[in-house]
């Protein structure tokens, strides 16, 4: 698989910049639960309305709080292609936001702003790595695939909720500030 992975990567780089289609919004009401919206609120103070990662984040400050750079995951669509083979037998990786975009550092640096709808998000400094759920659903060849190209950030990013808003299925990202800082 690793072999067929790797020769599909000059397609997955060649996702759009930019004006991204999503594909996918998914909501996880609970561990290994996924429910698949027409449409996602997301609040600063709640990430994605419904969503487990208010009562139930990774990743949690000091004081316990869930940490707002991880409120939302973005996952590309061409990576989800390949790696999702088993649709039927195999869980969804949780990732709210499934878009044909080019999540690669170089387009989307830390700090860079997108339009999910009315809402804007923010990507985050926290890297989506490959973890043992990813290996367990995808594969230890997905993973490894993953983690081997860690600047094009095929396991998607990260982002914190910097404006409240609403993203339905039918709306684009638009990249709309990218740090000067490049």
């Amino acid at each position: 698989m690793l072999s067929l992975l790797n020769a599909a990567l000059p397609n997955v780089t060649l996702a759009p910049k930019t004006d991204a289609a999503i594909s996918c919004l998914c909501l996880r009401p609970g561990r290994g639960t996924r429910d698949f919206p027409e449409r996602l609120i997301l609040t600063q103070a709640q990430g994605v309305i419904g969503d487990r990662w208010l009562t139930t984040a990774w990743l949690t400050l000091p004081d316990g709080s869930p940490d707002p750079r991880v409120q939302v995951s973005i996952l590309p669509q061409r990576v989800l292609d390949l790696v999702w083979t088993d649709r039927e037998n195999t869980i969804h990786p949780g990732d709210q936001i499934v878009a044909d975009l080019d999540m690669s550092e170089e387009n989307l640096p830390i700090g860079t702003l997108i339009r999910a709808g009315t809402a804007v998000l923010r990507v985050s400094d926290e890297p989506n790595y490959g973890c043992v759920k990813w290996k367990a659903r995808y594969g230890a060849d997905a993973l490894k695939w993953v983690e081997s190209h860690p600047a094009l950030r095929l396991r998607g990013v990260l982002c914190c909720v910097e404006q409240d808003g609403v993203v339905n299925l039918q709306d684009r990202l638009q990249v709309l500030h990218i740090p000067s800082s490049r």
